[in-house]
């Protein structure tokens, strides 16, 4: 295609005025005729509209895909630092490492990191949905450009994501939804398929984290369901509580007199787990009783959970 050469041209609109329509009487006789308005020229400028190459169009495309995917390679980049601790050289954690290098919280960097997950798998399916191998020259795919667009679904399934995404595409009237937007359709699926709550207080289960960033390094860890919500519950866990979506959790089927043995556990760890003087050995302890698949003490681990519990104090 021949680039097309843009162009301007003036439109010069002439319209009489009346002296009885200027906007003033003129005091002065001695201003010439020369100067004595009688029209006045209303000058337009009209701009075409100059189209682009192929080759520029597909420039486009390359390049509003990378500034879309700016957030998902943030996202990634700080996975990568998370995973491999590539920041112990200057920084005992990597919260104190996002603080100091970037500025933000754990928590902001977690929210990037799950986010990058979700464009991730939206991207997948979209290229599995239409066989499109690279979407960087695809204009016709709208994908989010920014991390809140996508927190309200980084709880949910990869299919889920993708459902949502669409429809929240389409209430947009095809354009990138608002992380508002997104969670007012999420609500909506969740209120038509409203479900009761199974769970019950009292109940013994099983965490699953799936892509939950608060509860990352807690799956399989069991808790104490403490109080039923619609569509969450709050739960005790040997390191606190929580407050999780029913689809993080899942039944142990205890017992009643395990539910009890297990929560007289809970208590005692939980006893311990708030003194200020714990240290780092009687703590591994207590995390290792957090992630039992059981609900029963061995012989061993009777001992030493009365052992820390003599040593602080909570039994004489």
């Amino acid at each position: 295609m021949t680039k097309k050469p843009s162009s301007r041209r003036k439109k010069s609109i002439s319209s009489a005025i009346s002296d009885s329509e200027l906007p003033f009487k003129r005091a002065n006789s001695g201003i010439s005729s020369q100067e004595n308005v009688d029209s006045a020229a209303i000058s337009l400028e009209v701009v075409e509209i100059e189209e682009l190459s192929k080759q520029e169009e597909s420039d486009r495309n390359l390049l509003e895909r990378k500034v879309e995917r700016a957030f998902f390679e943030a996202g990634k980049a700080l996975m990568e630092l998370r995973d491999r601790r590539l920041y112990r050289s200057t920084h005992k954690t990597f919260e104190d490492y996002c603080r100091d290098r970037f500025g933000h919280s754990r928590q902001k960097s977690n929210y990037l990191i799950a986010a990058a997950d979700v464009y991730e798998n939206l991207t997948t399916i979209c290229c599995q949905n239409f066989g499109i191998d690279d979407l960087t020259t695809n204009s016709s795919q709208i994908l989010p450009t920014s991390e809140g667009q996508v927190r309200p679904m980084t709880k949910l399934e990869p299919q889920e994501q993708w459902e949502v995404w669409q429809t929240a595409v389409e209430v947009a009237g095809g354009k990138v939804p608002s992380g508002r937007v997104v969670k007012d359709v999420i609500e909506r699926i969740m209120e038509r398929t409203k479900a009761p709550n199974p769970y019950c207080v009292g109940e013994v289960c099983q965490i699953i984290a799936k892509d939950n960033p608060d509860l990352r390094g807690k799956g399989g860890n069991w808790c104490i369901v403490n109080h039923v919500g619609e569509f969450s519950c709050t739960v005790t866990m040997w390191d606190g509580e929580y407050t999780v979506r029913i689809d993080h959790l899942k039944p142990l089927n205890y017992l009643e007199s395990e539910c009890e043995q297990m929560q007289l556990l809970c208590d005692r760890i939980n006893s311990l787990r708030e003194n200020e003087n714990l240290e780092e050995a009687a703590r591994a302890v207590l995390k290792h009783l957090g992630e039992l698949k059981r609900p029963y003490l061995t012989a061993v681990e009777e001992k030493l959970l009365g052992l820390i519990e003599q040593e602080y104090g909570i039994i004489d």
